[in-house]
């Protein structure tokens, strides 16, 4: 079987994989030079799940705690040390609130807090703490996958190319653009996210750390050689490679809250680009003819894309799809029936 997977992101490679190793003989098509170069370059990387139930619904941590294995596991890059959710003394109604819409956790104090992370003791009273959540940095993720997709003899990259210049038949087609896939998806937008990557050894951390904010939430995840990556804002824009000085300024602020050494750190990378979501901001896998669309991932693309990939190769191999998720869920998700 000849799959031609269009689209070099986190959908794209991990769709690549799955059927590679299935024995279908693979084609990855991307227009840029080298894998990852899309939203999947500015991820946070952290596969959360249950921390994703305060503003995500339920079928995203369904499918996420997939994520949890396969980045562990079948593509072992992931840490799991958990997730930390904190909030400033005004914002405590927030961090009761969180605690009410999500799950697994433990709520601890400033104590077992600062047993946590040494360098947050005394600046947060209360925090949650997510055990069995995971991060990882998604360059390297996406890096492992590529090398291993090249080290296949029924896989091949074909860089530098688009989609609609390549010759050549395939038994399907699976487009992994995301947002470059808006001239095929009618209702797929683009929401704005901007991230900074800083640098100290002013501080460390071991897992990811959430501060609520009423207006302005901010992620702090923890990367090698005394790297921090501060995410991320949202907004209902698309203009892919813009960093604003108020964004970049209301994460400073936000991270500073978490810690001051973080607003004195040496900024080292900015970045943007575009999440690709519909308007339920839920995935979708749409079948057209000989054409599988995987899209609309939104912000949660490392923690979907593993079931997702799955599902397709399921229904590519065998019209089905496994035992494991629910006939209503892929209703949801736009699985059609094959033409």
């Amino acid at each position: 079987m000849r799959i031609r997977i269009i689209g070099a992101g986190v959908a794209g490679l991990t769709a690549a994989y799955e059927f590679a190793r299935r024995g279908a003989e693979v084609e990855i098509v991307e227009r840029e030079e080298a894998p990852g170069r899309g939203c999947s370059w500015y991820a946070g990387g952290m596969v959360a799940p249950w921390c994703e139930l305060d503003s995500a619904e339920p079928l995203v941590a369904r499918l996420g705690m997939e994520a949890l294995v396969y980045w562990t596991r079948t593509v072992p890059v992931a840490e799991t040390r958990g997730s930390l959710v904190v909030a400033t003394p005004r914002d405590q109604a927030d961090l009761r609130q969180f605690a009410r819409r999500t799950a697994e956790f433990e709520e601890i104090g400033g104590n077992r807090l600062a047993e946590l992370e040494p360098d947050l003791a005394g600046r947060f009273s209360r925090a949650l703490f997510f055990p069995k959540e995971a991060h990882l940095d998604p360059r390297v993720a996406l890096d492992t996958i590529a090398r291993r997709l090249t080290a296949m003899s029924n896989a091949r990259f074909r860089f530098g190319m688009d989609a609609g210049d390549v010759e050549g038949e395939a038994d399907w087609t699976v487009d992994c653009r995301g947002f470059a896939a808006r001239d095929r998806l009618k209702g797929l937008r683009g929401v704005k996210g901007e991230m900074m990557v800083l640098n100290t050894r002013d501080i460390a951390l071991s897992r990811p750390i959430r501060l609520l904010h009423p207006r302005h939430p901010v992620y702090v995840v923890p990367r090698p050689d005394a790297n921090f990556m501060i995410g991320a804002t949202q907004i209902e824009n698309e203009e892919r490679r813009r960093v604003t000085a108020r964004s970049i300024v209301d994460l400073v602020n936000a991270a500073h809250a978490i810690h001051p050494a973080l607003a004195e750190a040496e900024i080292s990378e900015m970045g943007s680009d575009l999440r690709p979501a519909f308007h339920d901001n839920l995935p979708r896998i749409i079948v057209e003819g000989r054409t599988i669309f995987i899209n609309g991932l939104f912000r949660h693309g490392f923690l979907l894309a593993p079931s997702l990939a799955r599902q397709t190769a399921d229904f590519v191999f065998g019209g089905a799809v496994s035992q494991d998720l629910m006939r209503d869920e892929l209703s949801r998700l736009g699985l059609a029936e094959a033409v």
